[in-house]
């Protein structure tokens, strides 16, 4: 088969003689390791994207298949949950790596044309892998637009906003930002790898969103490729798409190659700080006075909560509660809030770490915070595979519910978990609930992110144990928190709420099974636009958003 094929291709090579080598080397790759109904079909939108884009001896994007030589370690460099890597998913037929935005056109137009779905990836969090894998058992060959080659920073500290490109990543904002203007931040996540394609356009939550809101709550303006291949901007893509692309998850509508944020003021210097309690040290009660203090403390004051088992089983386990705290200003202030809010804590002075905003990131995140520039490194900063789900929490947990929580939590053999509390409140509670797309606003004490990590060498059996495991966590906390429906945050996607695996296919009422979780009443509203703007559901994922027309 391989000797048919070397000899199509000699003769095939004539008629391309005078082309880029990088173009026909492109070509003759990827002749090679498909089949000839499949090769018709993809050769068509190699040849559309390469002429789009002027070729590659004249264009610095590139397009990649399984054959280039670099096609696997730029699958696998964003890629930050392993386990999909050996998961049995369809994996992509192209790789495109866009420098320019008419590149993320060429790819929509010609993909469009001649069938070749896509999927966006920006830093490749996604917690499901959808961004650059396929579930769909009739899905056919896909390609993944990759942003991390649109990934400029251009800060104007005097107009307090900044042009940012999808592919850059939440470290690479805040450095820039920061660096531009020591008074100057964004409200996002704490992990620095994570691609703000993603983050922002799914809502973003982080430890200034009580006093700022979301991120997708400052995102003022966006550059937009549409199902039509056409680049469009806050002016021009009608105001309903460009409420749905915050919060919605923008991949639902098309390709965001850019954001421009407005950026919010902070002290030079803020305080940040850190305790941990075990359940002898009275961990069950604070936590419960923490559901109620935090989400209505001064709007300055974040302070989220970090649980999880330590210890052997099953004599010297323990649940160990670490309360992790920014106050807007000085040490002293910070104390003296936190006295006054929330004694009970017992925040020391040596507790407190005076910082710069930008710095307090890579503290909240266990990292040394006295070299910054870290933030510009986009690798994998863990070596792992994971599973993660979400909660909304709108009345607290009674301390006999809790103690029923911690023996579920100290059954399991290993200690992989963590349940990460985020306080609501402050700006949250302010902003209505469908001023963007991102629903989850008043009436929400806390969110809760349930997040297990295992090394990727484990067999498959521990993968599916821990699976396993988690879903039986997550049943156990039904009772606790909110109900019809049962919120999700998309930004934690979780597969087990439900999926799509007929390519196109998802009806409105299927996907009402996830939508409504993630999206509460601005689900309809999110369908409608998608019928406006995508018909035909090019953009289409196993959790998409379907076209509704009511």
């Amino acid at each position: 088969m391989w000797v048919h094929y070397i000899l199509r291709l000699r003769s095939a090579t004539r008629s391309f003689a005078m082309a880029s080598a990088v173009m026909l080397s492109c070509f003759l790759f990827f002749l090679l390791c498909t089949s000839h109904a499949a090769n018709h079909q993809q050769t068509n939108f190699l040849n559309c994207f390469l002429e789009a884009t002027g070729g590659s001896s004249s264009s610095p994007s590139k397009i990649y298949t399984p054959n280039t030589t670099s096609f696997s370690t730029l699958f696998r460099s964003s890629i930050q949950n392993l386990r999909f890597l050996s998961s049995g998913a369809e994996t992509p037929s192209f790789i495109i790596l866009p420098s320019v935005d008419n590149d993320a056109q060429a790819a929509v137009v010609c993909g469009r044309r001649h069938g070749i779905r896509l999927r966006v990836r920006s830093g490749g969090h996604d917690y499901e892998g959808l961004s650059y894998v396929s579930f769909s058992s009739t899905d056919g060959p896909f390609a993944v637009v990759d942003l991390s080659g649109l990934r400029s920073i251009k800060v104007d500290p005097a107009a307090r906003v900044a042009w940012v490109g999808a592919g850059a990543t939440v470290g690479e904002v805040y450095y820039h930002v920061a660096a531009a203007s020591p008074t100057a931040a964004f409200p996002a996540g704490i992990c620095s790898t994570v691609g703000i394609g993603g983050q922002f356009s799914g809502g973003g939550i982080g430890s200034l969103q009580r006093k700022y809101g979301v991120s997708a709550d400052n995102i003022v303006d966006a550059k937009l490729v549409n199902a039509e291949g056409e680049l469009l901007t806050r002016e021009t893509m009608e105001e309903d798409l460009f409420w749905a692309i915050r919060g919605g998850g923008a991949a639902n509508f098309g390709v965001v190659v850019a954001y421009k944020l407005l950026l919010v003021p902070v002290p030079p210097k803020v305080t940040v700080f850190s305790v941990t309690r075990t359940l002898g040290q009275g961990a069950t009660r604070l936590l419960h006075s923490w559901q109620s203090i935090a989400p209505r403390l001064a709007d300055d004051l974040w302070i989220r909560a970090l649980v999880r088992a330590v210890g052997e089983a099953p004599v010297n386990r323990t649940i160990q509660a670490t309360f992790q705290g920014l106050f807007l200003g000085t040490r002293r202030a910070t104390l003296a809030a936190i006295k006054k809010s929330f004694p009970e804590l017992r925040v020391r002075a040596e507790d407190c770490n005076k910082l710069s905003w930008v710095e307090t990131n890579l503290y909240l995140d266990g990292r040394a915070f006295n070299n910054t520039s870290v933030l510009l490194d986009r690798r994998q900063v863990y070596n792992i595979s994971f599973k993660a789900k979400s909660d909304f929490v709108r009345k607290p947990i009674s301390d006999k519910a809790w103690e029923g929580i911690w023996k579920v939590m100290m059954e399991a053999e290993e200690e992989p978990l963590v349940m990460i509390l985020e306080p609501w409140g402050g700006r949250l509670w302010e902003i209505e609930d469908d001023a963007i797309a991102f629903p989850h606003r008043k009436g929400n004490l806390y969110n809760i992110q349930y997040i297990m990590a295992w090394l990727e060498t484990e067999a498959a059996a521990s993968t599916e144990r821990h699976l396993t495991w988690m879903r039986r966590l997550y049943d156990y906390m039904a009772p606790h928190v909110s109900t019809n429906p049962r919120a999700a945050y998309l930004n934690y996607k979780d597969i087990d709420l439900g999926s799509s695996r007929e390519e196109g296919r998802t009806s409105y009422k299927e996907a009402s099974a996830w939508g409504r979780r993630y999206f509460l009443r601005n689900f309809e509203k999110l369908a409608k636009v998608k019928a406006r703007v995508d018909p035909e559901n090019y953009f289409w994922n196993e959790q998409g958003i379907p076209p509704f027309a009511a």
